[in-house]
């Protein structure tokens, strides 16, 4: 273990360098590349850093303690042990977590879906929230969103939002904790009498299809067109540009009017249904391969309560950890950081159990 982390430090080490070169900044690419492959060792790194240090400097002091005569040195020196003793296993359990062999599909892009669910319009106007608080989210950690598709409801809010995330490696698994039933409890901005609501959108994490993982016969489509509805521009209700696409086998369907032509209203469609109809794949593969999926990652069903925003009591409580978390209005201005943070931390600590149980 001691080679892979030194090997990690070098790598770490070498993407520092690479992000010191100003060259880089000319190929946006290669940057978002370098920039989410560093980040994706940080911790790791920091961690053994740490332990490296902490040890050495535990070993010294175990050497110079049996030689010391200054009482108030030897009770500094043996206050330095019991930290360290208590440090270092807490240390090398973390490291074993983050060394973990990743989800296969971690480093793949995803189409993200928001939608409102029960509370009318303020349920829309919270899935535009929490959709705006993914955006910025994504691009402060170097993701490319695209808007694929946006429907509105007459209040502003979203009925539909969906969305691409990609470039550079991660974007799976820093989504994947997010499908699931997003309940707020607040008092509407509709709201006269001052009563707090309770409302839920709902959030679905697809991994976004490549030809490789599913093909879809254009005999199995039925494709329609039809005039676009909501707010959207000029061509809203004035063209049929909007499409509709029906996926035959499975019922699934798809639309899209965002796009200036029906051609490119049906490419995202189709990518679209091509990514639901390959998560409801993995998800009966799974299942019948007898494979479990950890409840914090979930089955993307939107029946899954996860998360509740209180924001008269300022907290968000993650159901699936019993953790909360203050400053609602930051966390939706997109400081998502540390709630998916410890998320994965609670899914990595589960997973290295299942795998100390199966190695007893």
């Amino acid at each position: 273990m001691k080679f892979q982390l030194d090997n990690l430090i070098t790598e770490y080490e070498a993407l520092e360098a690479e992000l010191s070169d100003p060259s880089i900044y000319s190929d946006v690419k290669r940057l978002k590349t370098v920039n989410q492959k560093k980040k994706s060792l940080e911790k790791t790194v920091e961690l053994y850093r740490e332990y490296k240090l902490l040890y050495a400097n535990y070993e010294e002091v175990k050497t110079l303690v049996i030689n010391e005569k200054d009482p108030e040195m030897l009770e500094m020196m043996k206050s330095e042990i019991a930290i360290a003793d208590k440090r270092i296993p807490e240390l090398e359990e973390a490291i074993k977590i983050a060394l973990l062999p990743k989800d296969p599909n971690d480093d793949k892009n995803i189409i993200l879906e928001v939608r409102a669910w029960v509370g009318g319009d303020e349920a829309g106007i919270f899935a535009h929230e929490l959709a705006e608080a993914y955006k910025v989210f994504a691009r402060k950690e170097w993701y490319t969103l695209e808007v694929m598709s946006e429907t509105w409801n007459d209040a502003g809010g979203y009925k539909e939002g969906i969305f691409k995330i990609e470039w550079g490696a991660g974007a799976y698994a820093r989504f994947k904790y997010e499908s699931g039933v997003h309940r707020v409890q607040r008092i509407p901005v509709t709201e006269k009498n001052g009563r707090v609501h309770t409302s839920t959108a709902t959030v679905a994490v697809m991994i976004e299809a490549e030809e490789v993982d599913i093909e879809i016969r254009e005999e199995d489509l039925e494709i329609t067109a039809c005039r676009a509805s909501g707010a959207g521009g000029q061509h809203v209700n004035k063209t049929n540009s909007a499409i509709r696409v029906v996926h035959i086998p499975t019922g699934m369907v798809a639309e899209c009017q965002n796009e200036r032509s029906q051609l490119q209203n049906k490419l995202t469609a189709i990518s679209v249904l091509k990514s639901r109809i390959y998560a409801a794949e993995e998800e009966k593969r799974a299942q019948a391969e007898g494979a479990t999926r950890l409840a914090l990652v979930g089955t993307g069903d939107r029946s899954e309560k996860i998360r509740t925003y209180n924001f008269p009591q300022d907290r968000l409580t993650d159901h699936r950890i019993g953790q909360n978390f203050s400053n609602l209005p930051v966390i939706m201005m997109g400081d998502l950081g540390d709630i998916i943070d410890a998320c994965a931390i609670a899914d990595q600590t589960a997973k290295l159990e299942a795998a100390s149980g199966k190695a007893e």
